[in-house]
């Protein structure tokens, strides 16, 4: 077990392939937390596969005396303009009744390190626009929004249609 922080009770550490139910229900969570639990569909086998085996993303996992309360998700994308890699922060999730304990700052930290230690030029993620909280906290670290971009997105039948043709 890789352990990354450990300050009092709580402890982050990099997860392991006997995380994976463990991952698949702070995802779960999250989609529950984001009113969107019906877009949702990872399982056991989905994160697996994707994560453990494929290594498509990284998961750290934040404890609280020793409980599962958050995770942190991300990858390396690449900008063309740095010519270089970066970090992506896919998702940080803190269940909601242990917030304000400083371990979503903790987390995001530790990516911060991860993201100099691989020389990135750039960490990045996306916030829902409702979430006023995690949006005052990304400010509170000094994260500037990029609103001049637009996500745009293809998913499932979408993709299929567009390869199609």
């Amino acid at each position: 077990m890789q352990i990354l922080l450990q300050d009092g009770a709580l402890s982050v550490r990099r997860a392991e392939r006997s995380d994976v139910h463990t991952i698949t229900t702070l995802i779960q969570a999250l989609a529950l937390y984001e009113k969107a639990p019906e877009s949702c569909f990872a399982t056991d086998e989905l994160v697996e596969s994707s994560i453990f085996d494929r290594k498509e993303a990284q998961v750290m996992i934040a404890e609280y005396d020793g409980k599962p309360v958050g995770f942190a998700l991300y990858f390396f994308n690449y900008s063309t303009w740095m010519a270089r890699k970066g970090l992506y922060l896919e998702d940080l999730f803190i269940y909601p009744e242990m917030r304000g304990k400083g371990i979503g700052g903790k987390l995001i930290r530790l990516l911060a390190k991860i993201a100099v230690e691989e020389n990135c030029g750039r960490f990045e993620w996306c916030c829902l626009d409702w979430n006023e909280p995690s949006i005052a906290f990304y400010k509170s670290i000094g994260a500037q929004p990029m609103d001049e971009w637009t996500i745009y997105r293809l998913s499932g039948d979408g993709i299929r249609k567009l390869a199609e043709e």
